[in-house]
């Protein structure tokens, strides 16, 4: 990938995708195509095909999707299913087609099963059943990672590569209570809870289960290194993560430390935990010299101070 490729970055106005734009930005690239969603609809298949037909991008990263966490999962399945696998379905033809040189498509944690052995290895895959609260996700997201193999060896190419980040977090993140992740949930909530001057705080769940957290530019920096390094990939998928994991209790309360909110913490047990732990295995990624460099510390206060800047206003 050359400083002056013409570089697609999907999804741009996202977490993943802002940090893209801003990593890109930072190595040098000037090439850098985006499209919202009220100019290209990716769902669409013609207006994809017509998009790439007419600027010919030669390095695509596809961070458009639908996501959310459980309470979304378990609301709108079908949606997360439809639009996903449209998405990816539409893209990668036309990535195809028109003879892009790289595509880098992202997988989820959540494709591997429920009671997967820790950390998680690429290989473990269809080894067990996954967690029923984010089915239809991870199936749109198990489909798009075979897609990256089925086209590479059907066409004889290794220009799609899926790359399986765990839960991210950083500005930009999606904080709305019925959709966002956890630790997006988690600070919109200590902080709407400070605002307000509330004594108490009730959070979903035991507590109990760990997750593993990595920065949204240590992705976009992953994402990066990966098409530099294109021609040490094989035709598989990669996991992303921080190499450490923390309970959701744990996590309350570091967000809790980072905030000031100085109530009580009180746990709704009758609601569902999901997985009890996802922590990837990182080692053959890691193997080819990417290392995530943002601690879970500095990666929190980056993300609440961008929160109390840009949405507490708003609340």
């Amino acid at each position: 990938m050359h400083k002056a490729s013409k570089v697609y970055v999907a999804g741009h106005t996202g977490l993943l995708g802002r940090a893209l734009l801003k990593v890109l930005s930072q190595r040098g690239y000037t090439e850098i195509i985006t499209r919202a969603h009220g100019e290209l609809d990716l769902t669409d298949g013609n207006a994809v095909d017509e998009f790439f037909k007419n600027e010919r991008p030669e390095y695509v990263f596809l961070a458009a999707g639908l996501t959310g966490g459980i309470i979304a999962n378990l609301t709108y399945p079908a949606a997360f299913l439809h639009t996903n696998i449209a998405i990816q379905d539409s893209v990668f033809q036309a990535a195809q087609k028109y003879r892009a040189e790289r595509l880098i498509f992202y997988g989820s944690s959540c494709m591997y099963p429920k009671d997967c052995p820790q950390p998680m290895k690429e290989d473990c895959m269809f080894t067990g059943g996954i967690e029923k609260t984010s089915e239809a996700y991870a199936i749109s997201k198990i489909a798009g990672t075979i897609a990256c193999r089925a086209y590479n060896a059907q066409y004889k190419t290794n220009r799609f590569t899926a790359l399986v980040p765990n839960s991210m977090y950083g500005p930009y993140d999606n904080f709305e209570l019925e959709t966002s992740h956890v630790l997006a949930g988690l600070i919109r909530r200590f902080i709407e809870a400070m605002v307000e001057g509330r004594e108490r705080i009730t959070l979903w769940g035991s507590g109990a289960p760990r997750r593993e957290f990595v920065y949204s530019e240590d992705v976009a920096e992953a994402s990066v290194f990966a098409m530099e390094n294109s021609d040490r990939l094989q035709n598989t998928h990669y996991n992303i993560g921080s190499g450490a994991d923390y309970s959701v209790k744990e996590l309350a309360e570091m967000v809790r430390k980072v905030t000031g909110y100085g109530g009580i913490i009180e746990w709704d047990a009758e609601k569902p935990d999901g997985v009890k732990r996802k922590l990837l295995d990182c080692s053959r990624f890691m193997a080819l010299g990417w290392r995530p460099h943002t601690t879970l510390k500095e990666g929190l206060k980056i993300t609440c101070e961008w929160f109390l800047e840009n949405k507490v206003k708003r609340l």
